[in-house]
């Protein structure tokens, strides 16, 4: 019998941003940066339920806004200008690309790169977990 050809039903999607050349102050304030990814994840049609930021030393934080559809996050490294976000998404209603112009213009990033946007959680037609990675084509580890 051949494989399954039929398009896999995804339980979530995930975006991977790079945020460039952001101003450093933000970068290492919890307290500039928890409104801001608030911010972002309701312009993207988010409900947010809550957030967590932590200060690292000696710079540096990493933040989290819970939405009732899943995740943003965000980690920065001011030394470099540099801030990573994640948002991880189970719901079809969160639209990412109204998030980014919030994260440039509100970081004051110079550029602002989605990187990847990956399916996560392959169910087959038959309610089947497929084994597979969204980033490896199918391959497992070891």
């Amino acid at each position: 019998m051949p494989p399954d050809s039929s398009p896999p039903i995804t339980l979530g999607r995930q975006w991977i941003i790079e945020c460039y050349q952001c101003d450093r102050v933000i970068l290492d304030s919890p307290e500039e940066l928890e409104p801001i990814l608030i911010e972002a994840a309701l312009s993207a049609g988010a409900t947010v339920t809550g957030s967590k930021f932590n200060q690292y030393e000696p710079q540096g934080v990493s933040g989290v806004v819970f939405i009732l559809e899943s995740h943003f996050t965000i980690h920065t490294w001011p030394e470099y200008g540099y801030a990573g976000v994640d948002i991880f998404s189970c719901g079809k209603s969160v639209d990412v690309g109204m998030a980014i112009p919030v994260l440039k213009d509100s970081l004051k990033a110079e550029e602002v790169v989605l990187v990847a946007e990956l399916d996560r959680g392959l169910v087959d037609e038959s309610g089947n977990m497929r084994l597979e990675s969204p980033l490896t084509s199918g391959t497992k580890p070891s």
